[in-house]
């Protein structure tokens, strides 16, 4: 515990919601909702806008149509949300050496490490200034909390929200942390509470007064003794640099739960390929390969194999997987499937088994091409071919289509995406950059206008109109605008993002939240959260009387959508909520 503010806790204000508005010149002041728009789809964060109707981060989408059903409904695009979140990981860098990411969004800072006077006057001017530099260099607004912890300065944060800064002075823990629920303090999660509550323990000064020795009877000699001195706003944790990545893993919920078998291992074996690639981008190899599974009625396994040696080939991650999901019962129903590599390392150990299994299947493949020359095995080959086929088009919301980094932006190996979804930059031939704003049978509306630009038109097309093709996102300044800004500007605006690179982040298959945090109203869920728990697209529909543009203030049109012109927001990103349609 420090006796001067230094250790500072920078959280953006609800980070996707707003940079989708700096984005979309008519979206500016409405209500948006970016997240999964599937019937099992979850808020990954709302505009301040959306909020007061009662949305927040984790609700189920279904839930949060009811609320505002006149809002913005998005799909994330985290190849703009990274861009943003390394502008401003890169201020942070100019603080201090030691800078803790918690999330795209979210970091901690030490000050002291990186020189700033041990004054509260120095920590101030300190923090003023960043939040200065995060509006001009992105547009966008940050919420800032100082103190001497770790603990304080995030529960500083979330009192500066939004767009403002608190800070702690040394000496006013105690009073400040009396009255909070219990349910501030780190670690304290539903069951914590739920055992402190039995014990008449409700808030953190009824907690300091139940001692140490009671907190260590209920809660166990290490819980109960952390506990006890966070609610003396003790907190000695250190602010570490690096948080060296424990796992790399993918998972995928399902619009409607699978129950068939050759589907089930087909969709593992296709998640093994997508770790395997998150994997290799990383530069890692790992020797654990786990596997998720969530059955229909949420009960959730896990399996796992330990290999001699870590690896990062396909095939053994892949055989790994197969052998795992092979002890597991999914004819029930499976709602999530997810597959993950733990046991991280920097190099690769050969499997020689691997690559005489290797052998022997391509021996195996080699002779049944042979075999296949005849017109009986011809016949064999083209039925299970059809077969396969069918599986892969089997009808409905069960045949996902998969977002990756981007969210949205293209579908795995297809020029063009098969669905155009909500939110997705696009370009067409004649009119330029624009938005998809929805999309249903054969038709796709866009949006036509730049981040710079006033609102844009609203036109509809054929979803194979050869002339509209996806796109990257656009900065969200001119370019020359970015290199001579200096400093002030409106929420609306971002710049300079053309010139930082991407990040790639990675989940614990164990966990469905942050590093350590619970999403709440004033968080924005994680892109491993929302792509990686569910990443998936529903089947095509059209939007329904609440979801059309114009309506209300949700899109901001101004003209009604013509006969032939569908705008409602395509069921898109299937997330991590069993949710019914209505």
């Amino acid at each position: 515990m420090r006796g001067a503010p230094t250790i500072l806790h920078l959280d953006m204000d609800a980070f996707y919601a707003s940079a989708e508005q700096a984005a979309k010149p008519s979206l500016r002041g409405k209500p948006v909702i970016v997240g999964g728009l599937g019937p099992r789809g979850v808020v990954a964060t709302a505009s301040y806008e959306a909020r007061v109707f009662g949305v927040h981060s984790a609700m189920a989408m279904a839930q949060a149509r009811r609320l505002c059903p006149n809002a913005a409904f998005l799909t994330p695009r985290f190849t703009l949300y990274r861009q943003v979140s390394d502008a401003v990981m890169a201020l942070l860098h100019t603080l201090s050496p030691l800078v803790e990411p918690l999330s795209l969004d979210e970091a901690f800072v030490d000050l002291e490490a990186g020189g700033t006077e041990p004054t509260a006057e120095a920590a101030r001017a300190v923090g003023e200034r960043l939040r200065n530099d995060i509006r001009a260099v992105t547009g966008l607004t940050g919420s800032v909390g100082l103190a001497g912890s770790k603990m304080l300065a995030k529960i500083a944060s979330e009192q500066a929200k939004p767009d403002g800064l608190v800070l702690i002075e040394p000496g006013t823990e105690r009073d400040l942390l009396g009255p909070m629920p219990v349910r501030t303090l780190p670690g304290v999660g539903p069951a914590t509470a739920e055992a402190l509550r039995r014990a008449g323990i409700h808030t953190v000064a009824e907690t300091r007064e139940a001692g140490e020795a009671e907190l260590v009877r209920l809660l166990g000699r290490a819980h109960g003794a952390s506990l006890f001195l966070m609610s003396n706003g003790r907190d000695e944790r250190p602010v570490v640099a690096e948080r060296d990545a424990k796992s790399i893993s993918v998972e995928d919920t399902f619009d409607v739960d699978l129950t068939d078998r050759t589907r089930v291992q087909l969709e593992i074996a296709r998640l093994a390929d997508r770790c395997v690639r998150r994997l290799r981008e990383a530069g890692r190899s790992g020797r654990t390969v786990v596997i998720k599974v969530r059955r229909y009625d949420f009960s959730t396994l896990t399996r796992s194999e330990t290999l001699r040696g870590p690896t990062d080939d396909p095939g053994v991650v892949r055989e790994a997987a197969a052998r795992l999901i092979e002890g597991v019962d999914t004819t029930a129903g499976v709602r999530l499937l997810g597959v993950g590599v733990s046991g991280l390392a920097d190099y690769t150990q050969e499997d020689l088994f691997a690559q005489a299994a290797q052998a022997a299947q391509a021996a195996q493949a080699a002779e049944a091409a042979r075999a296949a020359r005849g017109a009986q095995a011809a016949q064999g080959a083209r039925a299970a071919h059809e077969a396969l086929e069918d599986v892969r088009r089997t009808p409905g919301p069960a045949t996902p289509e998969h977002v990756a980094a981007g969210a949205g932006e293209a579908s795995e190996g297809a020029g063009k995406p098969r669905r155009w979804l909500p939110g997705s930059d696009v370009r067409h031939a004649e009119y330029g950059a624009g938005w998809v704003q929805g999309s249903g049978v054969g038709r796709v509306t866009v949006r036509f206008e730049e981040p710079w630009s006033e609102p844009g038109r609203v036109r509809t097309f054929a979803v194979d109109d050869p002339a509209l093709e996806p796109t990257e996102p656009l900065p969200l300044l001119r370019p020359e605008e970015a290199a001579g800004r200096g400093g002030g500007g409106g929420p609306a605006r971002v710049g300079g993002l053309e010139e930082v690179a991407g990040r790639e982040g990675t989940v614990d298959l164990e966990r469905d939240v942050g590093p350590g945090e619970v999403a709440g109203p004033e968080r924005d869920v994680g892109p491993e959260e929302v792509a990686g728990q569910g990443g998936d697209v529903g089947p095509d529909r059209v939007g329904g009387p609440g979801e059309a543009v114009g309506r209300g203030g949700g899109v901001g049109s101004e003209r009604a959508v013509g006969p032939g012109e569908v705008a409602g927001w395509e069921g898109t990103v299937d997330l991590e909520r069993a949710v019914g349609p209505g």
